[in-house]
């Protein structure tokens, strides 16, 4: 009987062709760029869906639905039964674990960045899982099923480490953002640990928070690897009107609205009025004593609502005035880059798209309160958010790659500011 009949001799033999085809792949430095751009944008494209599914959870109010962290129900998480994927469990778990993919992409997405010098650190770390995973078996025989994972994921760390990457180190600014990126996913973790085993919402606003800022960052990774950004105009004109300065603010207007759109969420405020455009009946609602008892009453009446304080009508006022300078902010500044930078200018359609997401995300927050808070609904306007901040972030990123600081604040801006950084030679690859 020859070696390949054998049924070890044919998995060898696969495993050997499919790391010599492996080989052949990662060779190639032009098919390497382009594998290095599809996961930066896959990873950008599943953060997203985190932050939504993470929005489901939140809506459908099942972010206590698993009590346990890092396990679930005293199951590893990767082994947790699907017959046990009921109700709130279900939205909770599969946050968990998109939530594990992100990360793993993540890390991925680092060790690509720094090219053949990150295969070091992949060999290594893959011999210390193996090890890891066998002396686990030996000491807790009963989990051998989730310490032979861990051994062959360090098997596969360390047979990739012989090929991959094999492209040269992205320049130092990327690589600096690919370890910020895995810091930032591995505090995210912990925040949403945190915030099961210690029942803080605060921990919650925290957690969400960061969430959206890591998006911004793999996203800007995905933006950097594409032809789009490569064929940008290094400060070719000069920033005249400002323009960098309205895409910055209103970026950081989106964050501070996502902020409080996170502490309503988190505090169950956000139908703390439920009436648009109106506030109880009137512009600003009246927030004494006797009225906030009276709007309690009529809540537990009509529906059985949680009572509601002065400070949560606040809060969710607060959310509609922002809404309102953020809708200004960006309309003005796609105003701007379209009169003085023409329709076809890619800072313009950035801008007319950032617009178009901000009217939108205007209306999925008057329809939440419209529709009572429908799950389907307020998830969809954390989404819309996420997907604001990411294009105002994408845009101010792209305003400094294209416009230069006014020739009087040249001395001060290759001191202190990005563009000098994004104009560099290093940038263009």
């Amino acid at each position: 009987m020859g070696f390949e009949s054998h049924p070890t001799g044919r998995w060898i033999v696969t495993i050997y062709r499919g790391l010599c085809a492996l080989l052949s792949v990662v060779n190639s430095k032009i098919v390497d760029n382009v594998g290095l751009k599809r996961h930066a944008v896959l990873t950008a494209c599943m953060t997203f869906v985190l932050v939504w599914m993470g929005g489901l959870v939140t809506s459908n109010r099942a972010g206590l639905s698993v009590p346990d962290w890092p396990n679930t129900y005293g199951y590893n998480m990767f082994f947790f039964p699907p017959s046990k994927w009921i109700g709130g469990i279900f939205f909770e778990h599969s946050h968990r674990l998109v939530a594990s993919a992100v990360g793993l992409l993540t890390l991925i997405l680092a060790l690509w960045l720094f090219g053949r010098k990150s295969r070091p650190v992949l060999r290594w770390g893959g011999i210390v899982l193996i090890l890891a995973g066998l002396c686990l078996c030996l000491k807790f025989p009963a989990h051998d099923k989730e310490n032979i994972c861990l051994s062959v994921l360090g098997l596969g760390s360390l047979a990739a480490s012989f090929v991959w990457p094999a492209s040269e180190p992205s320049p130092r600014w990327l690589r600096v953002l690919g370890v910020s990126a895995v810091a930032a996913v591995v505090a995210q973790g912990v925040l949403g640990g945190l915030r099961v085993t210690e029942l803080d919402a605060r921990i919650g606003i925290f957690h969400a928070t960061l969430a959206q800022l890591f998006l911004v960052l793999v996203s800007a990774i995905a933006l950097s690897q594409t032809e789009f950004w490569r064929g940008l105009p290094v400060q070719a004109e000069t920033d005249r009107r400002r323009l960098r300065f309205f895409f910055v603010a209103a970026t950081c207007l989106v964050l501070g609205q996502l902020v409080l759109g996170a502490t309503m969420r988190h505090q169950h405020a956000g139908l703390a009025i439920r009436d648009f455009p109106a506030a109880y009946g009137r512009i600003w609602p009246n927030t004494s004593p006797a009225a906030v008892l009276s709007y309690n009453q009529n809540r537990m009446e009509d529906s059985g609502d949680n009572p509601i304080t002065a400070f949560q009508i606040e809060l969710q006022m607060a959310h509609r005035i922002v809404a309102i300078a953020i809708l200004l902010a960006v309309s003005l500044g796609a105003w701007r880059a379209c009169h003085y930078l023409g329709r076809r200018h890619p800072l313009a359609r950035l801008a007319f798209l950032w617009f178009g997401l901000v009217l939108t995300q205007a209306l999925l927050g008057a329809a939440t309160i419209w529709t009572g808070k429908s799950a389907d609904v307020a998830t969809a306007h954390v989404a819309c958010g996420a997907l604001c901040l990411v294009t105002g972030g994408l845009a101010s990123f792209v305003s400094f790659r294209m416009l230069a600081a006014p020739v009087a604040q040249c001395g001060a801006a290759q001191k202190t500011e990005l563009p000098s950084l994004l104009a560099s030679s290093s940038i263009t690859h």
